[in-house]
């Protein structure tokens, strides 16, 4: 039996419940129609003075004129605010380049003006208002050396691929020429990082594909004027160009420019309580630190940040803001005297290097490259090839050197590898400052060394014994090793060091490249041969006292040695130095900024939606096909039970026919059931009554 749908009920409530969303949508179209739109279109200046929209100048002076007469000073029936608001639209739409803002761009930035004035004379007589109301200006930016681009050339600029920073601007804005002081620092703050350009409104196809565009295709300013458009390297076209939407001014510029465009690493301040804590000791024991001294406390400028991008391999960047009652902290900690000020502090225990004053950008990068490096280098993965002190390599001195040498102070980070590394950084010194022509210096125990150091044959760096382990271990083999090598297990650290000969034979490696160039099957001893480091090794650990004069007496008998005995060609497989893990370079926006930003752009993408004069018929038609669907869906269900009910009746009467048959059969085999009788098995079994049979002339019967 089918199961009957109850109709929809047809109540008030219902039906308002069914209507719910057309309602809602009716509602909000005639809200945005009645109360949002207006206010996204106030009445135009155009609309004051009585005029069509951009209407010609001469217009806008009839219309003043006929408004003015009847304005008579003795009359005394008008009122300063509507005098207010036909005098300032007047001063407007009569400058050439006021009403061109104002017409292509929607630019009217001295509104706030209006109501300033209003407040000022709410009960004078217009009559006392002073005229007139806007100060003309005229900015020239070419005037004071500022560069500008056009349309034609704006194709042929972009040919290289560093980043652009462009100001839109308006020749007969205020606001733009009150920000020309700013954009010069801004400029001279990018020299040598950035290019840099202005555009004026009045190239308007250039301006047209650098400014926003509403839904309904219109182009605007959503800041005012000046407006700063960015593209970044490699970046040719406006689908990729950032735009600034901060406040204008110069450290917000640069700031925004140099992590959002440029990504580079932001370099902090640090006080005297933070700077050991927060940054000397976080700082890798391979990379220089470099302390600046401010007065101003500003942000570290782009060129600051490029740097610091540069050389971050090799030196980590802070500021420090320079206080007065602090100085004497500094003097007694660093030998700063003022500020602004430089300090590069290198190995443990050597005196900082200061350098007081400010200089332009060339002078900070000279600066840095000459002490980008360690005193006593780290003899890492990166620069075991350069320093020399590798068996896959060559010397310093060049491919030609047959034999050269390695001083390696091994051991792990701890006090006394910090001291060893400051007694290794005065040999240096003292290998370094050694004068072989004069007689004093003539010392048999120190010119092996030295002249071997001067000739680029020895060079003398430290090595992580923690890190490198497998490095350490091949190289100290003995059963104090752990107290040098490995994870420390005790509070025990015995720095060691230890000189490396290295050795190429001429013979052997033409012989080792013949080998390889040969294209006959390689044996097993063959394999193993090929298998091992090109240069010989041999190894001597120093077990000497710590002094300065000791080392460089044993450093000379190991090259005076190495130079002159035939010793042993051994050659062997070196563990590969592991590389480090890098200090991670923070440089962009963070996250959370940039989640930020991208809800500000889909706020200002609604409002600007809202701002559509097409919304509200939009949503009305969207409530009356929603009204619509709603009611076909509701008449759709009122007709489906009636064709439901009629399909149940028709059904019925079927049914009560097929039972009233089964029934006649039923009776019918009952009778016979009660005669006695069976009922024949066929309808040719029992032959009817006055049956004849004829039979047909061709038969065979007889």
């Amino acid at each position: 039996m089918a199961i009957e749908t109850p109709p929809p009920s047809s109540s008030t409530p219902a039906v308002l419940r069914a209507y719910a969303a057309p309602i809602f949508i009716f509602a909000l179209s005639m809200f945005f129609q009645l109360f949002l739109l207006p206010r996204s279109f106030p009445t135009s200046h155009y609309d004051v003075l009585g005029v069509k929209m951009y209407g010609s100048v001469d217009d806008v002076r009839e219309a003043y004129a006929a408004i003015a007469s009847k304005w008579d000073s003795d009359s005394g029936g008008g009122r300063p605010a509507d005098f207010i608001k036909i005098q300032y639209a007047y001063e407007l739409l009569t400058n050439p380049i006021w009403k061109r803002d104002y017409d292509v761009y929607g630019i009217d930035e001295s509104v706030h003006i209006i109501d300033e004035l209003e407040k000022q004379y709410a009960v004078e007589e217009f009559s006392k208002i002073k005229l007139p109301l806007l100060e003309v200006v005229s900015y020239e930016p070419e005037r004071e050396g500022l560069a500008t681009i056009t349309s034609q050339d704006f194709a042929s600029k972009f040919q290289d691929s560093r980043p652009w920073l462009i100001q839109v601007y308006s020749s007969g804005s205020d606001s733009s020429a009150l920000f020309s002081t700013a954009w010069r620092r801004i400029v001279d703050l990018l020299d040598g990082v950035a290019n840099h350009a202005m555009v004026e409104l009045g190239d308007i196809r250039l301006v047209t594909y650098l400014a926003e565009k509403k839904t309904t295709g219109q182009v605007f300013f959503r800041k005012g004027l000046p407006s700063i458009v960015a593209f970044p390297s490699h970046c040719k076209t406006a689908d990729c160009l950032v735009r600034f939407e901060g406040e204008l001014s110069t450290d917000a510029v640069t700031d925004w420019f140099a992590t959002t465009v440029l990504e580079l690493p932001r370099v902090f301040y640090h006080t005297k309580e933070t700077l050991v804590p927060k940054f000397l000791s976080k700082v890798p024991p391979n990379k220089v630190r470099v302390i600046l001294f401010s007065q101003t406390g500003e942000r570290a400028t782009p060129s600051v940040r490029q740097a610091a991008k540069d050389y971050w391999n090799f030196a980590s960047l802070t500021y420090v803001l320079w206080r007065e009652e602090d100085a004497s902290f500094w003097w007694n900690a660093l030998e700063v005297e003022s500020a602004p000020a430089m300090v590069i502090m290198k190995d443990p225990g050597l005196k900082p290097v200061v350098y007081h004053g400010s200089g332009n950008r060339t002078w900070f990068l000279d600066i840095l490259e000459q002490n980008k490096q360690l005193q006593l280098p780290q003899l890492r993965s990166t620069t075991s090839m350069e320093l020399g002190c590798d068996a896959r390599g060559y010397s310093r001195a060049g491919f030609e050197t047959a034999t050269w040498y390695c001083a390696v102070l091994v051991g792990r980070q701890s006090t006394e590898l910090n001291k060893m590394r400051e007694t290794m950084c005065r040999i240096q010194d003292a290998l370094s400052n050694h004068d072989a022509s004069d007689e004093a210096s003539k010392d048999p125990s120190v010119a092996p060394a030295a002249s071997a150091h001067k000739n680029k044959r020895l060079t003398l760096a430290w090595l992580d014994g923690e890190v490198q382990s497998k490095y350490c271990f091949f190289y100290v083999q003995s059963e104090t090793s752990y107290d040098t090598c490995g994870t420390r297990k005790s509070p025990i650290d015995v720095p060691r060091i230890l000189i490396i000969r290295y050795h190429r034979n001429a013979t052997e490696s033409a012989n080792a490249e013949k080998e390889k160039s040969s294209n006959w099957p390689k044996t097993v001893w063959q394999s193993e041969v090929d298998d091992v480091d090109p240069a010989a090794q041999l190894v001597v650990s120093y077990d000497g006292p710590a002094e300065t004069s000791e080392i460089i007496k044993w450093l000379s008998k190991m090259v005076e040695d190495g130079d002159s005995k035939n010793l042993p060609f051994y050659r062997a497989k070196t563990p590969e130095l592991v590389p480090e893990s890098a200090e991670p370079m923070r440089s962009g926006v963070p996250k959370s900024v940039k989640a930020t930003q991208a809800l500000l752009r889909l706020w200002n993408r609604i409002k600007d939606y809202l701002a559509d004069p097409r919304m509200g018929p939009t949503l009305l038609l969207g409530a009356l096909l929603s009204a619509g669907s709603v009611w076909w869906t509701r008449s759709r269900s009122i007709q489906q039970p009636v064709q439901a009910t009629q399909q149940s009746s028709t059904n019925q009467s079927d049914n009560n026919a097929e039972e009233e048959k089964k029934k006649e059969r039923n009776r019918e085999r009952r009778r016979r059931n009660a005669k006695g009788e069976e009922a024949p098995a066929s309808i040719t079994d029992n032959e009817p009554k006055d049956a004849v049979q004829i039979l047909s002339s061709g038969s065979d019967s007889d």
